[in-house]
């Protein structure tokens, strides 16, 4: 496993996850098995791998497909968990096309409602695998699944990355909500709102046809929910409205490190929107983008709900 190698308390942390097996920083409380060994360098982590599982903020994708291409085998295979999207030419570009286009390997996604410490912890959940191999995405399942993670295989790979971005946006308007005291009723018309418009995103910008079924598999409306009830970006969009804290100076607070997903991929969904024209038809995405960078209200979030294409 390639670790980013920082100092926790004068010890290296890959140092700490090889003796101690627990990963401190990022999951603290749960021990890792003894052959999970933390790498700093990235190229040893990867070289001569046949199999590669892509888990990094999807910022930080680029640099990394940059370091590692010629060092992995040309029959390898990968699969991505990176919950977020880029803008291409066309309008969208997917962090599995980034990673296909660098490095010329299949590459299938896995995305669904598995909050990272109860899957450690091997609380049941299921989660979806989305592939345009579809033998290669029954390998991915035949070598993840355990009796408390179950994996259902679909060859809608768009769909099912674009599930996994867009529900972080979402969950930043549940947590505005939140933060509000607006009640379940209000964080129920969120959900169903922003899943019309994830739907009506991934038919105009997906290539390929997209089935509504994908929608309801765990990386649709499981994991929408899953994050508008749990997750760290409806955590920290609540902690934005209370604290009246930037969300740059909680992310640092709240998160241990890690990185806030669901601002970064409102401001890509609507760089691609504006350039498409299209800011009306999404005005759940729009005002999550305007309150987080542009000084929008936290209340217009109810007035994006009331006027919703969807009630007229």
């Amino acid at each position: 496993m390639w670790v980013f190698e920082e100092d926790i308390n004068g010890r290296k942390l890959t140092e700490i996850i090889n003796t101690d097996h627990e990963n401190v920083k990022y999951l603290p409380g749960c021990k890792l098995p003894d052959n999970v060994v933390a790498i700093p360098d990235l190229r040893e982590a990867v070289q001569d791998a046949d199999l590669l599982v892509f888990v990094i903020p999807h910022q930080f994708i680029q640099r990394v497909c940059d370091e590692i291409t010629g060092h992995v085998p040309s029959t390898a295979l990968g699969i991505s968990l990176i919950k977020g999207i880029d803008q291409g030419p066309e309008g969208l570009k997917l962090i599995s096309d980034i990673i296909r286009e660098k490095m010329g390997i299949d590459i299938s996604v896995l995305m669904g409602a598995n909050i990272a410490n109860e899957v450690a912890a091997d609380k049941f959940c299921e989660t979806t695998i989305g592939c345009k191999v579809l033998e290669n995405g029954l390998l991915f399942k035949e070598l993840l699944q355990t009796p408390n993670f179950r994996i259902t295989v679909v060859n809608d790979a768009d769909a099912v990355e674009v599930c996994g971005a867009l529900k972080n946006v979402v969950g930043v308007g549940a947590g505005f909500c939140d933060g509000l005291g607006y009640g379940d009723n209000t964080k129920a018309a969120v959900i169903r709102l922003g899943l019309m418009e994830m739907i009506a995103f991934a038919k105009i910008f997906c290539t390929g046809q997209v089935s509504i079924a994908t929608f309801l598999e765990s990386c649709g409306i499981a994991d929408l929910i899953t994050t508008c009830y749990g997750g760290r970006n409806r955590r920290v969009a609540e902690a934005f409205v209370t604290s009246g804290k930037s969300l740059e100076e909680l992310e640092a607070e709240m998160l241990r490190g890690q990185k806030l997903q669901g601002p970064q991929t409102s401001a890509e969904v609507h760089q691609i929107l504006k350039k498409q024209e299209m800011l009306d038809k999404f005005p759940l995405f729009t005002a999550v983008y305007e309150i987080c960078y542009e000084g929008r209200p936290v209340a217009d979030i109810v007035s994006c709900l009331q006027n919703h294409p969807q009630h007229k």
